[in-house]
């Protein structure tokens, strides 16, 4: 489960889409529409993807999966607008032991925030906005 998505993102659908009988630990991360940013008020985002957006998804759980302690990776942004509260990152990753997936997991987040080609719009409770280039 690895895609750029328009849809709500499931987290419990992340974690299955890892699980396994060798896992002994499944670490998900779900990065959550908040209502603040640098002491303004937020009241929704947008997000636009690059075409390249999924592609670089792939390459970014492909290297992160290519881990030997890593099981599975599973990882998804969603793209268009979204409310407080909603889910704009979801990763999950499995392992054998906690630690490796709490790493592998903290790597994927990162990984992805650096690379992906995705730019937010942020509307603030004032009625103005401001664009952040994600990478």
């Amino acid at each position: 489960m690895i895609e750029i998505s328009t849809e709500p993102l499931d987290v419990a659908a992340h974690e299955a889409a890892v699980a396994g009988p060798r896992a002994g630990a499944v670490v998900s991360f779900q990065g959550v529409v908040r209502d603040h940013d640098h002491g303004r008020a937020v009241t929704k985002l947008e997000y636009e993807g690059h075409p390249s957006a999924e592609r670089v998804l792939r390459e970014v759980a492909a290297e992160i999966a290519a881990d030997p302690e890593v099981y599975a990776v599973a990882v998804s942004h969603r793209i268009g607008p979204l409310e407080i509260g909603d889910a704009a990152l979801v990763a999950a990753v499995s392992t054998a032991h906690r630690a490796a997936a709490f790493t592998a997991c903290a790597r994927l987040v990162d990984e992805v925030k650096a690379r992906l080609p995705i730019w937010k719009r942020q509307i603030f409770a004032d009625g103005t906005e401001e664009w952040v280039n994600c990478p």
